[in-house]
């Protein structure tokens, strides 16, 4: 499956090279990066840092099309083929394909979203060759043979059932099937026991050929490497894709269910929490603003109104969160916790109180700034190994923005006025939210609708 292949010796090796760049050179601030834009010979785009300074070449993609082409009664196929495009390749079988995958030292990794179905690999430079010779197979001649299917399978169903019966898992499955109802988004990204159960063969044939095509790719590389090998590498491994994608349309869909409370029953002594409603698009001339907004009140790991509220005023969680989420159909701000089982009413009630002294009054001009202070100096953390690097690049391309963002994001937060908070405040909370809860809350049934942040 998916992840890491490597023997110790190289791993040893691939391990050394990225400590030893880190100590000699750390983090270069995001400013710094100088990004070039390189088409293969093959009509190929791709986002290209150049570093000598270490030893290796890292790249990372995205194809238009994740879980949201699932078919509608098999959730879980693209997941499911996530975790097989190793297991056996053009000439190799499952065992020879990892024997190939270790004598390379290749660092890899597939995921399904809803809306893009990416990867990355890294490698040290003198193997870049093999290893991405081995990424062209996996993306264009994957086996999935009955064998390695069948274990995967049951791999992935054992993973299923055991969180059928998570709270976590449950207040979330309850929180996107209410949100998004006959929908894409509604359904669970990795499937059920059910869904997994009637993938066939055909099916993940069916998505490689449909999804993984060129017109919806987002790549970026990283590393000791020339436009001009970058060019030949883009086109060797995906030169052989279909042109153009086949997808099912998506439509585009607001949150569904706000004011409603669910409460599924479990008999564990905590209580899962998920809350969250609409949010604001990316592109939104207000997206910025939104965000500085939603640190202050819940992104903020440990300086915010929630976890202050919520975990430091009363010992009601271990933590609270809330994030602005963006796809390519909607947008939504979402938020969860865990508390005790007699205490979630109460926490609850605190959420939800807060939310409300957002959306009517918004931020103090003295949270505003710290949270300004706090962004933009972490900003960099971001990009600080070469994984994470060229994972904000392919974001930054999935997201519509340019190569200038890396250097514009700081200058736009800063430029996010008190007026502007609070306008994005009253956007972001005034419509209500949907809470779904796991466990055996005291007080809180499902008859009771959340409480509206405006009233």
């Amino acid at each position: 499956m998916s992840g890491f292949a490597l023997l110790n010796p190289l791993r040893a090796a691939l391990a050394a090279a990225i400590v030893a760049a880190a100590l000699m050179f750390g983090p270069a601030p995001a400013s710094a990066l100088k990004i070039d834009v390189v088409k293969s010979p093959g009509g190929i785009e791709a986002w290209l840092v150049q570093d000598a300074t270490v030893p290796l070449v890292a790249i990372s993609f995205a194809f238009r099309g994740g879980t949201s082409q699932d078919p509608a009664d098999k959730a879980g196929v693209a997941n499911m083929m996530s975790a097989l495009l190793d297991e056996g390749a053009g000439p190799y079988d499952s065992r020879a394909f990892h024997q190939k995958l270790d004598e390379q030292a290749v660092e890899f990794h597939f995921t399904a979203g809803r809306d893009y179905f990416r990867g990355s690999l890294r490698v040290l430079k003198e193997h870049r060759d093999g290893a991405f010779e081995l990424l062209r197979l996996m993306l264009n001649e994957p086996h999935f043979n009955p064998p390695e299917v069948e274990r995967v399978r049951r791999q992935l169903h054992s993973a299923l059932l055991r969180d059928t019966n998570q709270p976590g898992d449950m207040a979330a499955r309850a929180w996107w099937s209410t949100a998004f109802p006959d929908h894409p988004y509604g359904r669970p990204v990795k499937g059920t026991p059910e869904s997994v159960n009637a993938i066939t063969i055909d099916d993940l044939k069916a998505f490689r050929q449909r999804v993984l095509a060129r017109d919806g790719l987002k790549v970026a590389l990283i590393g000791d490497i020339t436009p001009e090998a970058a060019g030949k590498l883009l086109d060797h491994v995906f030169g052989g894709l279909a042109a153009k994608a086949d997808l099912k349309p998506v439509p585009d869909i607001a949150v569904h269910g706000i004011g409603q409370r669910i409460v599924r029953e479990v008999d564990v002594p905590q209580a899962s929490v998920v809350f969250g409603g609409a949010g604001i698009p990316r592109n939104d001339p207000d997206f910025i603003a939104a965000y500085v907004v939603n640190h202050i009140l819940g992104g903020g790991s440990f300086s915010s109104r929630l976890y202050n509220e919520v975990r430091e005023m009363r010992g009601l969680a271990y933590s609270v969160h809330e994030s602005l989420v963006w796809l390519r159909h909607t947008s939504l701000v979402i938020g969860g916790t865990a508390t005790r089982a007699d205490r979630t009413a109460d926490a609850l009630g605190i959420i939800e109180s807060e939310i409300k002294r957002m959306r009517e009054e918004g931020p103090t001009a003295d949270e505003l700034e710290k949270a300004k202070s706090f962004l933009k100096g972490s900003y960099a953390l971001n990009f600080d190994t070469s994984t994470k690097i060229i994972g904000q690049l392919v974001q930054m391309q999935v997201d519509g923005l340019g190569t200038d963002y890396v250097n514009e994001r700081n200058k736009l937060v800063e430029a996010v006025t008190i007026e502007a908070a609070k306008r994005a405040a009253h956007r972001l909370y005034k419509g209500g939210i949907l809470v779904t809860v796991a466990g055996r809350p005291s007080g809180l049934n499902s008859s009771m609708p959340a409480k509206a942040p405006g009233g």
